[in-house]
């Protein structure tokens, strides 16, 4: 998708349509949002007839031909939908003001996206990094090596550094650490870093059963055992139940470790 940036300069002339309010089961949640300009769209609100229904509202508006500032549908048979909920819209056109608050809007989320490092970037950590770019995450590689940190998503932020490990202190509660170096110590060193804490979402490692076997030996020498902190690790990544072992696969079943950990840590935390 284009960024928002590049939309709003190609088309001014657009129309912000900002779900207000839902009840009962939904597409989307309150607080998202799509552009519509006369030829092109950004974002979704839910797809389906209902957001066919509201891209036909906005270019009326565009159009000067109707419209309405406000929708207030039902996602049930009588347009075709099976949600059962309902949902509230507002339409707004694209002025100076409302860009300001779309603005300030996004730099909030991006501000309160979990943050991800991903310690190396071989075959599997950008695998890893292409495969979040797209998510709502704030993604960043640590690398030792400055080659390994070319053809990596424009998205991604990179940091070369001597002594990854020390970066773990600084990563925000409700984080996730992905360990993916090409050395073994270098994993154990950050590994320790991470396990220290108990205030991350994820920390994963690159791996096998045999690596696990061995980290866990290592762990109980250095008194991880009685601190659970194997019960917190996830070696290997990317779980058993799809056995294929290409970089794209692990990344992918990895992605899907990671957002169903973010999305555990949130419920638990707001409990």
């Amino acid at each position: 998708m284009t960024d928002l940036p590049t939309f709003l300069a190609a088309h001014p002339d657009s129309i912000l349509i900002d779900i207000t309010g839902t009840q009962g089961s939904t597409p989307r949640e309150a607080g998202a949002f799509m552009l519509v300009s006369p030829t092109t769209l950004w974002g979704t609100i839910g797809g389906g007839q209902f957001e066919f229904m509201a891209i036909r509202n906005a270019r009326e508006m565009l159009a000067g031909t109707g419209g309405v500032p406000a929708m207030d549908i039902p996602l049930g048979p009588e347009i075709g939908q099976c949600c059962g909920g309902r949902t509230q819209l507002r339409f707004r056109r694209l002025t100076e003001a409302v860009k300001d608050e779309l603005d300030a809007r996004l730099a909030g989320e991006i501000e309160r996206l979990p943050e991800i490092l991903l310690f190396g970037a071989g075959h599997v950590g950008r695998a890893l990094a292409m495969a979040l770019a797209p998510l709502p995450l704030s993604v960043t590689v640590v690398e030792t090596r400055q080659e390994e940190l070319a053809n990596l998503p424009d998205e991604t932020r990179t940091r070369l550094v001597p002594m990854p490990e020390a970066l773990v202190k600084d990563i925000p509660a409700g984080g996730a650490v992905v360990i993916l170096t090409h050395d073994h110590a270098l994993d154990f060193l950050i590994a320790r870093e991470a396990l220290e804490r108990t205030d991350l979402a994820y920390i994963g490692m690159i791996g096998s059963s045999t690596k696990r076997a061995t980290f866990a030996s290592w762990l109980s020498r250095e008194g991880g055992g009685e601190r659970g902190w194997m019960e917190r690790l996830t070696l290997p990544i990317g779980g058993s139940a799809v056995r294929d072992k290409r970089p794209e696969v692990i990344a992918a079943m990895t992605a899907a470790e990671i957002l169903t950990a973010l999305a555990a840590y949130r419920l638990h935390s707001s409990s």
